[in-house]
């Protein structure tokens, strides 16, 4: 199960991504919090705020992600990572100033969100293709199950600490400071990792139609097209999951900070013991994929029917499991498939329809909940994931049957 962690630079990478993810969880937290502060304030709509957020943060991996992943093709990755981190950083230390003297307002973390997503449209390929020059080919898939696990321990760890934190200290601004010191551990381990015993690519020349290179590799594989076609259907409404675990917790259950907080920390639990099963896998087949997005469906409509705020909690642990399923499957599916030189357009072109999905899915979602309360917003998410699931799979038989080419050709072309 922890095979990865024998090889000391993932090791170093894997601890300092477990503090920076638990700060980041923190400040998600937070800032889904600081909104809904701030619309009841100003008298805003508050679903339709978390909405935008959430969709302004994503947005720009709609819009320039795939050049994101020539970027990660182009130039050495570590480098640019680190750039990354130390940006993300100086937004969050940007945040929690403004929080901390009173004079955040909506449209600060608007900008702030938006100004996350232009960074992560080149840290995020960036990072998935750097895990292989780490761990190689053989630990890959074991080493991107340990980074959901290392995620989804601080999605346990983070929300729960974050709202115990928020009625501590009286409110969100020292969360976000938080968070920009906890960049640190993930710059330290990039910066003293030994080059020698990293496996880097060979950096691929500026060349016209790069991108039109990397949208053919995976139209022309059905390895690579179907499950970029079910994350995209499936991410369209799973990315604003964590926004509804907000207003069923306040709106439905009227829960206070600490008990949503402790609604994230149960989907986290499952999303942690999802990830650690794939981890125990040496492969992680077609049909895992699908089992995760049927059942991640189901379980967000049965979470939108729960009667208690009790068994709310206990549907989100197997929704948890599921969703990292398909997340955990796809991308070592997709990474696995991928040949080096082609490895950052794909996980660019990948992670835009991962990410890209939520400035359509989350203002739906937020505004279903508003017109008809958080529970049709939920209900609505699940039975969209389902007919997503048949989407994919229809239309990748369809565009194979278009180019009319074999797999087996492509796959040495």
């Amino acid at each position: 199960m922890f095979r990865s962690l024998r090889i000391r630079n993932y090791r170093m990478y894997a601890a300092g991504g477990i503090v920076s993810n638990t700060g980041a969880w923190l400040q998600r937290t937070a800032q889904d919090w600081l909104v809904l502060d701030l619309t009841q304030h100003q008298g805003g709509g508050s679903a339709s705020a978390l909405g935008t957020t959430t969709a302004l943060q994503f947005l720009p991996m709609l819009l320039f992600g795939m050049f994101g992943g020539v970027l990660a093709d182009r130039y050495p990755k570590r480098p640019i990572l680190v750039t990354a981190q130390v940006l993300m950083a100086l937004l969050a230390l940007t945040l929690g100033v403004l929080t901390m003297t009173g004079t955040a307002q909506v449209w600060h973390v608007y900008v702030m969100a938006f100004l996350l997503g232009l960074i992560s449209c080149v840290e995020v390929p960036t990072r998935q293709a750097f895990v292989v020059e780490m761990v190689g080919r053989q630990d890959l898939p074991n080493a991107i199950a340990l980074n959901s696990s290392s995620f989804n321990l601080a999605r346990v760890v983070g929300p729960a600490l974050a709202g115990v934190l928020i009625s501590m200290l009286g409110g969100t601004g020292p969360l976000f400071l938080i968070n920009a010191a906890t960049f640190g551990g993930v710059i330290y381990s990039l910066v003293f990792m030994r080059k020698s015993e990293l496996t880097p690519s060979e950096p691929v020349p500026r060349a016209k139609g790069q991108l039109r290179e990397g949208l053919r590799h995976v139209i022309q594989r059905e390895d690579l097209l179907m499950p970029v076609l079910l994350i995209g259907f499936v991410s369209i409404f799973s990315q604003a999951f964590s926004m509804s675990i907000a207003l069923m917790a306040r709106e439905v259950f009227e829960a206070g900070a600490s008990s949503f907080g402790l609604a994230s920390s149960m989907f986290a639990v499952g999303a942690l013991g999802g990830a650690l099963l794939a981890a125990r896998r040496a492969q992680l087949s077609r049909k895992v994929l699908l089992a995760g997005a049927i059942g991640f469906g189901v379980f967000q409509v049965a979470a939108g029917l729960a009667p208690v705020y009790p068994a709310y909690l206990a549907l989100l642990v197997p929704a948890g499991i599921a969703l990292i399923t398909i997340n955990t499957a796809a991308n070592a599916g997709v990474q696995i498939a991928t040949s080096p030189d082609m490895r950052g357009r794909v996980m660019g072109i990948y992670f835009l329809v991962f990410t890209g999905g939520a400035p359509l899915g989350a203002p739906l979602v937020g505004w279903f909940s508003d017109m008809g309360g958080p529970r049709l917003g939920v209900i609505l998410s699940g039975t969209m994931v389902l007919a997503g699931t048949v989407l994919a799979l229809l239309m990748t038989r369809l565009i194979r049957a278009r180019v009319g080419r074999p797999e087996r050709a492509l796959a040495t072309a």
